[in-house]
This record gives C-alpha cells, sequence and structure tokens, in this order.
C-alpha cells in the first residue's frame, strides 16, 4: 500500500471515528478523488488534440501519471470500505453462528423430550394416572411436536441465512483479492510511464528542436516497425505488421479501430502472470466449461491436456484461452459468428488471426465500432470486467491502459501508413 494509506488507516481516525463515520468519510473521499480523475482525463483529452510537441508529450505523461496516482488512492479507499465491510460480515456470520448453535441445542432437547413421550405406549399412559393426566400429555406431545416443527423451520432459515452471508463474504473477499492485483499493475504503468518520460527528456536534453528530429526520424523507421514482434498470450509472438494487417481484416468486418485491436491483446498479454500455466480440469469451471473445452478440442483435433489455459486465481475460476482470453463458454457462443468472419471453421482460439477478429467482434458489441474515444474505453473495460462492473472506478485503469497502448499504436501505424 501507499504512504497514503497507511494514513487513512491510521489509530487517530480508528479511534475517534464510528465505523458510520468512517464509511461516511471514505465515501466522500471516493467522491472527491472520482471527480478529481474525469477533471484530469479531460485536461488529458484536451492535451492529445493539441500538435505534436515536447512539451505536449511530457504534458501528456505527467497528466497520465497523475490520473493513475489519484486511481491508486482510489482503490486504496474501496479496499478500505472493503475491508470494513468484510468485517462487519465476519461479525454477522459469527452472530448467526450462535443462534445456529442454540438452536440445535434446543432442537436436540425437544426431540429428546418428543422421543420420552413416544416411548410410552397408550396403555402405559391410561394406567399411569387419571384420564385428565393422560390428556395433559396428549396434549404436551402435540405442543411439543409443533415446537418441534417450528425449530426445523426456524433452523432452515438460519441455514439458509449463513450460506448467503459467507457466499457473499467470499465474495467481497475475491473483490478484495482482484483490486489488490490490479494495484500491482497501476504502480508498474506508473513506473513505465515515469521511465519513458525520463528517457525523453534525456535524449533530447529538454529542447523542441531535437525533439521534432527524433518524430521525424520516425518516418523511417515503418521497416522496424513491421518486423517488430508483437507479443501474445499462449501463442507465439508474430510480427507486428503481420498483426496489424490481421487487425485491419478484422476493422473493416467490424468497425473497431485497428489500433484498439491490438491495444486490448497487448493489454491482455501484459496481465498474465497465469498465462498458460493452468490445466482445464483443475482451473476450469467444472461444469460450465470443462465440458466445452472437451469439446472444443476434439473439433480441433487436439489433446486438451497440452493446450494452453488460464491458471486459476485465488479469486473465480481460470481456463482463458489464447490472446483474446475467451473461456469456453463465451467461445461457443461466438464460434460461429468467428467461423463466418474468418472462413476458418472450426475456429481455434490460439490462432493469432482468430484470436484478433474474436476481441474485434467482442469488443464492436461492447460499443467499440462507434470509434468515439470514451465509447472505446468503456468497450475495454466491459472487456475485462463484464457490462455490470464496466464502469467501477476501481477498474478504470484497465480503459486507460488500453488507450493508451491504442495511441501508441496508432503512431506506429500513420507510420506504416505513411500519414
Amino acid at each position: 500500500m501507499t504512504s497514503g494509506t497507511v494514513a487513512l488507516l491510521s489509530p487517530v481516525f480508528a479511534g475517534a471515528e464510528t465505523l458510520e463515520e468512517r464509511r461516511a468519510r471514505l465515501e466522500q473521499e471516493l467522491v472527491t478523488i472520482e471527480r478529481d480523475i474525469v477533471e484530469k482525463r479531460g485536461v488529458l483529452s484536451e492535451k492529445q488534440k493539441e500538435r505534436t510537441s515536447l512539451e505536449r508529450d511530457i504534458a501528456i505523461l505527467d497528466g497520465q501519471i497523475a490520473v493513475a496516482q489519484k486511481q491508486i488512492k482510489h482503490r486504496d479507499l474501496t479496499i478500505s470500505k472493503l475491508h470494513n465491510d468484510i468485517g462487519e460480515k465476519k461479525t454477522a456470520i459469527g452472530e448467526v453462528d450462535k443462534k445456529v448453535s442454540r438452536s440445535e441445542a434446543s432442537l436436540a432437547q425437544l426431540i429428546r423430550r418428543t422421543r420420552e413421550i413416544d416411548d410410552v405406549s397408550l396403555v402405559e399412559l391410561v394406567l399411569s394416572g387419571s384420564l385428565t393426566d393422560f390428556f395433559e400429555d396428549v396434549d404436551a406431545f402435540e405442543t411439543l411436536q409443533r415446537e418441534l416443527d417450528h425449530s426445523f423451520d426456524e433452523m432452515a432459515v438460519l441455514r439458509a441465512d449463513l450460506s448467503v452471508r459467507k457466499q457473499a463474504l467470499e465474495g467481497r473477499q475475491s473483490e478484495e483479492e482482484q483490486l489488490r492485483r490490479i494495484q500491482v499493475l497501476e504502480k508498474q504503468a506508473i513506473e513505465k510511464r515515469e521511465k519513458e518520460k525520463q528517457q525523453i527528456l534525456t535524449a533530447t536534453k529538454g529542447q523542441e528542436k531535437i525533439y521534432q528530429q527524433l518524430i521525424a526520424e520516425r518516418e523511417h523507421q515503418a521497416a522496424v516497425i513491421r518486423s517488430a514482434l508483437f507479443e501474445l498470450r499462449d501463442s507465439k509472438a508474430i510480427p507486428f505488421g503481420t498483426a496489424y494487417n490481421y487487425a485491419k481484416e478484422a476493422s473493416l468486418a467490424t468497425g473497431v479501430r485497428p489500433a484498439l485491436i491490438l491495444a486490448i491483446l497487448r493489454e491482455e498479454t501484459n496481465l498474465g502472470e497465469n498465462v498458460g500455466t493452468g490445466n482445464w480440469k483443475v482451473d476450469m469451471h467444472p461444469t460450465r466449461d470443462q465440458p466445452l473445452f472437451a469439446q472444443i478440442c476434439a473439433e480441433l483435433g487436439v489433446d486438451p491436456n497440452s493446450m494452453p489455459v488460464s491458471k486459476k486465481p485465488s479469486y473465480g475460476w481460470g481456463g482463458a484461452m489464447g490472446p483474446a482470453q475467451f473461456i469456453p463458454s463465451t467461445w461457443v457462443r461466438y464460434k460461429d459468428r468467428i467461423a463466418r468472419s474468418t472462413g476458418e471453421n472450426p475456429p481455434s482460439p490460439w490462432t493469432p488471426r482468430t484470436a484478433i477478429f474474436a476481441t474485434a467482434i467482442l469488443m464492436a458489441d461492447n460499443g467499440a465500432d462507434t470509434r468515439e474515444r470514451g465509447a472505446e474505453r468503456l468497450a475495454a473495460l466491459r472487456y475485462f470486467a463484464g457490462w455490470t462492473n464496466a464502469k467501477r472506478a476501481a477498474y478504470a485503469f484497465y480503459g486507460d491502459d488500453v488507450m493508451s497502448f491504442a495511441d501508441e499504436y496508432q503512431r506506429d501505424i500513420d507510420i506504416l501508413e505513411g500519414k
């Protein structure tokens, strides 16, 4: 965590604030930071429209770093809120556990008493006393039976409540794990932009004329760009020129910009500490995806045990396939469209060209075919987090990273196209 986080979690606040006050403070800080991020992102957008210059490009890098730092602070606050929520849920689970234990004890007592009465025969009851005593015992037995039925119902409700609470807790813990992983990636992105900024300043000695000369030299770099390797998850790297040609084909079919398609694939590659090290029988969802994965491999004539899939992280399931990182159930849903677009039938998730088309098709469905920057960024976030979570501030880094990569690729593409 950052030093700012340590301050947020300091004992001064812990001692002075109630839980409700703390929650309200964190909510207000989140709102303030979100507003600041939107403002800084707007400044960035305006800067990107200006004529290329050393001042502009350094300002863009500074803006990207500032946005990323704000997002890290925002995520620290979100994690802190989650931590509180997890603590509350654990406390609530403890209370329900106590209720379950008390109900179990009460239930056991009722069952023992019911059995005691049930074990006495009708003759014994009649001979043991007056007829009034007999009917009183019968009434007591019926009352016990009703109480027993009520206890069984109460236990069922308590256990269902406990199960729901535990599932909610697991979900919040998984979310916290995901956010902490994102923090690491965001910090790495900041370090990279800082390094890029220093490289520019060192190469140009801060002089605009030298910077413009560097930009002019890009015109002579087309051959280098074409031959540079484009990294892909779970597949061999291919020349950038080849990847760009595939992306152009996919763009014609879907309307999604080639630079954006390539940016998604690069971001997916960079995310991948668990890339290709999973086993489909261990890391893939057993009922939703494993049978479909076996079907996909059978259609392609490959051994499922030899095909790379993503390893299951500490939350959720793994089993994503190839450069586009589709899970089998999503791949099967898109398979026919991918086959029609690529001419590859059955299509393979591990084929670079097919994966590029798959990414483009999903991004078009996510709204990227409008080519409007905000829609492209939102489409990227939907690719990462789904439609439900796409606008969550905690996942904003993915959209920013993709758009930054898209800008970088667009510059390379402009050189390739002689623009």
